[in-house]
């Protein structure tokens, strides 16, 4: 094969490459020429983290905040572990499930600690 014919079964690709560089090119640019760019009060406002946006950055703010996110994350991770077990429940068999049924368990014990302890009231 000589490599004039191996370039030539690349030319899609980069063609397709070469498009998509265009296009998110132009995007950018018309997103710019055609947005408004004076923002007003509410898109300045504080979200989610409260604290202002434009204010200096070395603030200190409340801890809860690192808090809720550290349990979210938690039980995000809870939620990814139990699709793949879900999936193959049929394969593991019942050590499989019983032992899903500990983590749960362990899990729902520490949810029921931390909404006692007050950790997911923000006041």
């Amino acid at each position: 094969m000589a490599p004039t014919e191996l370039l030539l079964n690349y030319l899609p690709i980069l063609i397709f490459i070469g498009v998509a560089v265009v296009m998110s090119c132009a995007m950018l640019v018309l997103s710019f020429v055609s947005g408004k760019q004076n923002p007003d009060v509410n898109k300045n406002a504080a979200y989610e983290c409260g604290f202002d946006a434009f204010d200096d950055a070395r603030n200190k703010f409340d801890v809860r905040f690192y808090l809720v996110a550290i349990l979210f994350i938690i039980f995000d991770l809870e939620i990814a572990f139990l699709f793949p077990w879900a999936i193959s429940l049929s394969e593991i068999g019942m050590f499989g499930f019983w032992s899903m049924m500990i983590f749960l368990g362990v899990l729902t014990v520490g949810f029921i600690y931390e909404w006692n302890k007050g950790a997911l009231e923000w006041e």
